[in-house]
């Protein structure tokens, strides 16, 4: 069932708690903005913080359809906007041929509407549905080439494509856009400019105890506060690749899969692949690494429940 736009920020704060997604005040504002304003939303931050979920969540809590476009390097307009069903027109070719049609205008025009047309995800966001505008997903923007990125100025600004052979296909309601970046290259201004911007950063302390409670809920309440410290003390390291919210929830997850009820050094060596991705991370805090960080949690732990 459709579900009407938020009337304030609060309510989509509530709105993305009802998906399960728990946003900070500054993202429920500019995601509020843009939904009330008809606006795309760019996002960028490092790869696991959410950016992605937030369409998802937005589909799931509005009643819309999703639509996801992944980006990727060479991504162009037959994958990402249409392209011609060429079998159908040759056996249309082909059978007015054998009715002996051979006037080459009407054909022309025949096999070139929309019966032959093959919608790939830009173009069937701008469509008409009974549902309403669909959330558009453009995903890790970063990865496509820069003429990709000038296509999607017309597609941002006005909502609409060109195909030469039918001329300007204009949505009726703008579909919800969201777009990601992981930031691995800089994004061009014009297409920045067309959208309203939110760097979405990891979580504190409390709002990644608030996550897990929502996203893993049979995980007891002091194993996750561990997790939560111990997680929160690796991402203010150098690491090659700190880990995300939800490499959070897989090692809480995995933890209480494994019936740990307390974090110790032992359970974290056995572990650290859940919430690592990379050899060098794993060999730096494995050990004597993780013992320290797992003894300051713990001692934290004690002097904010004796403070309480």
């Amino acid at each position: 069932m459709r579900t009407p736009i938020p009337d304030s920020i609060d309510a989509t704060v509530e709105l993305l708690r009802q998906g399960e997604y728990v946003a900070d005040r500054s993202l429920a504002t500019v995601l509020y903005l843009a939904l009330r304003m008809g606006r795309p939303l760019f996002t960028e931050g490092e790869a696991g913080v959410g950016k992605t979920e937030i369409a998802k969540v937005l589909a799931k809590s509005l009643g819309r359809r999703l639509i996801r476009l992944q980006c990727y390097e060479g991504l162009d307009a037959a994958s990402a906007v249409y392209e011609w069903n060429y079998a159908r027109q040759m056996i249309e070719i082909r059978l007015a041929e054998a009715q002996g049609n051979v006037d080459r205008d009407r054909l022309g025009g025949d096999v070139f509407n929309e019966r032959f047309l093959i919608r790939r995800p830009l173009l069937d966001a701008l469509q008409p549905s009974p549902e309403g505008p669909p959330v558009l997903l453009i995903d890790e923007l970063d990865r496509t080439d820069e003429p990709f990125e000038a296509y999607l100025l017309e597609v941002l600004s006005d909502f609409q494509v060109t195909i030469p052979e039918l001329g300007t296909i204009k949505a009726p309601e703008p579909p919800i856009v969201i777009i990601t970046s992981n930031r691995t290259r800089e994004i061009h201004d014009a297409l920045k400019r067309r959208c309203f911007y939110h760097w979405v950063d990891y979580p504190d302390a409390k709002r990644e105890a608030e996550i897990l409670a929502i996203k893993a809920p049979g995980v007891p309440a002091s194993l996750s506060r561990q997790v939560v410290g111990f997680v929160q003390e690796l991402r203010s390291m150098e690491l090659f690749k700190a880990p995300g919210v939800a490499e959070s929830i897989d090692w809480a997850t995995a933890l209480s899969e494994l019936n740990v009820l307390d974090l110790d050094p032992r359970a974290i060596h056995d572990t650290l692949g859940v919430l690592l991705k990379y050899q060098d991370d794993i060999q730096r805090i494995q050990g004597s690494e993780a013992a320290r960080i797992l003894d300051k949690v713990k001692s934290e732990m004690t002097v904010a429940g004796a403070a309480g």
